[in-house]
């Protein structure tokens, strides 16, 4: 049975194929073909990709970086596509699942929102609940560097504190939109924010926001 995180990456593998790779993203000073070349690394050279959170092997992701932005771009999509070696932990469907579903639905929108036509996508409620038991986890995680505090709100009133502190802000907003905000995309997401205005302003503007 297909999983959120299989069907976002064939959506996210056709989105990259269709838009070509000189394509603009959400992700700056990236083209598709270099968050092609990302998500790649992310799942074949786990040793360059833990330099996400280990800032000492920065050089050693920069080279993999390169040497898969090399490659013919049918071959990065073609990688996607077909997903991590045989021996990975991505190739266990709760591993995939949980590590794969955010990161393939915020690079799909990396790409729809980077383009003059987007239109937003039209998400089922089972999908918005599994984005917002993702988001209620990692909350804290995402808004722990948020320049004021932040709750995040569902339409329907359920809430998270993303960041305590004073003045507070608060989003409101789908659970897809909420979780591309949290991530740094606040200026791409649909969201209405109430608070302090100066306040407001300073986390529209925040470049820390997410991983």
């Amino acid at each position: 049975m297909s999983t959120f995180a299989q069907r976002e990456r064939l959506l996210l593998a056709d989105l990259l194929e269709a838009e070509g790779p000189d394509a603009p993203t959400l992700c700056e000073g990236w083209t598709t073909r270099d968050l092609a070349a990302h998500v790649v690394v992310r799942e074949r050279r786990p040793d360059a990709a833990a330099a996400l959170l280990i800032k000492q092997l920065a050089p050693r992701l920069e080279k993999a970086m390169a040497e898969f932005a090399a490659k013919p771009y049918e071959e990065l999509i073609q990688l996607i596509r077909t997903g991590p070696p045989r021996f990975s932990p991505f190739q266990f469907k709760p591993v995939d699942e949980a590590s794969n579903t955010i990161e393939f639905y915020v690079h799909t929108e990396d790409v729809r929102r980077a383009q003059p036509d987007w239109t937003p996508r039209e998400l089922d409620p089972v999908f918005q609940d599994a984005l917002w038991s993702r988001l209620e986890r990692s909350a804290r995680l995402m808004g722990r560097s948020a320049p004021t505090g932040l709750v995040l709100r569902r339409p329907d009133g359920q809430t998270a504190v993303a960041h305590r502190g004073t003045p507070v802000v608060t989003a409101t907003g789908e659970p897809s939109e909420l979780l591309l905000f949290s991530y740094g995309r606040q200026n791409a997401a649909k969201v209405e924010l109430d608070g302090d205005q100066d306040a407001i302003a300073k986390l529209n503007a925040a470049k820390q926001l997410g991983i």
